[in-house]
């Protein structure tokens, strides 16, 4: 099971779930398949708007549950088969939606965003933090930090959430934007665990949106080969 609280009614949150083009603001990150995606995923979902309850053709369900005037969004997932080796990557991705999901509305009443994804394998030794140079904040939700980001930019804000396996960032000058990282399980694809980088952002011009998208791939394709 994961789940988020967020301040707002299911009333406005339900559409969120329903409507493509809000479902957008959330979910996932920009490409060019990402239209599609959400058409394949939500468009023959169950859905129940009286119970507020949303069934995915995988069999993951999602339910809103108002609770001391905010809404839990749960998302109940089915088994892990033996033969499932993404399993666990769907459950990071959909713990880090569910955050997108709070940040969006709280933060930006689910206003249109634009994000960078990055993902790859770590190197023996490696670990998130160390890739990012954040090795001495402290990652307690809630508590602020100020950094400067392996790729070079100065970031400050608040630890927005910590899980088990990834941790999100608020960036004040992005709008403010939200820099989820987290950890990929070990596999035999990764015999080191991977990591993945979403950078979340809000009000840029294209210039300025364009500028820190070429400077984080820069970096992220410069790491890969070792430069």
């Amino acid at each position: 099971m994961i789940e988020v609280s967020i301040v707002a009614a299911p009333s406005v949150l339900w559409p969120a779930l329903r409507d493509p083009s809000l479902i957008r603001r959330w979910f996932g990150w920009e490409y060019d398949g990402l239209d599609d995606e959400i058409t394949q995923i939500y468009s023959t979902a169950d859905a129940d708007p009286e119970a507020l309850t949303l069934k995915l053709g995988n069999g993951d369900r999602f339910s809103l549950l108002e609770q001391d005037g905010k809404t839990v969004v749960r998302i109940d997932r089915p088994a892990k088969s033996a033969d499932d080796d993404w399993y666990d990557d769907i459950t990071e991705g959909w713990t880090t939606f569910l955050q997108l999901l709070r940040f969006a509305v709280e933060h930006h009443g689910l206003a249109e965003r634009r994000t960078i994804y990055l993902d790859g394998l770590l190197l023996p030794g490696e670990n998130v933090a160390t890739v990012l140079g954040l090795i001495e904040i402290e990652l307690a939700a809630g508590s602020r930090y100020a950094a400067t980001i392996a790729p070079g930019d100065y970031f400050e804000g608040v630890v927005d959430y910590v899980t088990d396996h990834q941790f999100g960032l608020t960036v004040e000058d992005l709008g403010p934007g939200l820099l989820s990282v987290a950890t990929q399980s070990v596999t035999p694809q990764r015999p080191d665990g991977g990591m993945s980088i979403l950078l979340t952002t809000y009000d840029l011009s294209d210039d300025e949106f364009d500028e820190i998208k070429h400077h984080w791939t820069s970096w992220w394709e410069g790491r890969r080969q070792g430069g």
